[in-house]
């Protein structure tokens, strides 16, 4: 006799699989912000290492809520193997065009799950998704004017320092209307 209290309610083996490949790209990002923390601080960029550095976090935190979810949905979470993160990203800019590649990738796995869930007709987790439709939408906005930084500033003479001065400041549309209400 099974035992029907891990017999899966709403997870097909494909959005499992899904779900899964995306806790791993969650926990890669995370550990890629990591490098990027780790290399602006070795080029004496602090607010761009402590911005990386809680990137990090939050990418760690989106691969919990996820890994969590297929748990609760009785599915198999697998926890994942991080391997081959970059160390090095050739420039300042280059660390903030990497950011915003890997949030691109991000949006575009997070989609694919998303129509995958809304064909297989699984509500409960195109609705969970939502949350990180929206995250993503704000994680682009950020990502994107953080790069726009070097072209509006430019790098030579104090640019790259007032770049990073600026790195802390810039927050997505919502978050700032939310601190005026």
């Amino acid at each position: 006799m099974k035992d029907i209290t891990r017999m899966k309610t709403s997870l097909s083996k494909e959005i499992e699989s899904l779900l899964n490949d995306q806790v791993k790209m969650e926990g890669n990002s995370s550990s890629i912000y990591l490098a990027m923390a780790a290399y602006c601080d070795q080029l004496g960029f602090e607010n761009s290492s402590e911005f990386f550095f809680t990137q990090a976090d939050e990418e760690r935190q989106h691969m919990l809520k996820i890994f969590k979810y297929i748990s609760d949905a009785g599915g198999t979470p697998i926890s994942p193997e991080i391997t081959e993160v970059p160390q090095e990203f050739g420039s300042f800019k280059g660390v903030f065009e990497s950011a915003l590649g890997q949030e691109i990738a991000v949006t575009n796995a997070i989609n694919i799950i998303l129509s995958a869930a809304y064909k297989e007709g699984d509500h409960a987790t195109a609705n969970f998704l939502q949350w990180f439709v929206r995250e993503q939408q704000e994680e682009e906005f950020t990502a994107r004017k953080r790069v726009e930084l070097f072209d509006i500033i430019g790098e030579d003479g104090i640019g790259r320092y007032m770049i990073d001065q600026k790195i802390p400041e810039i927050t997505p549309p919502e978050a700032e209307a939310d601190v005026n209400v």
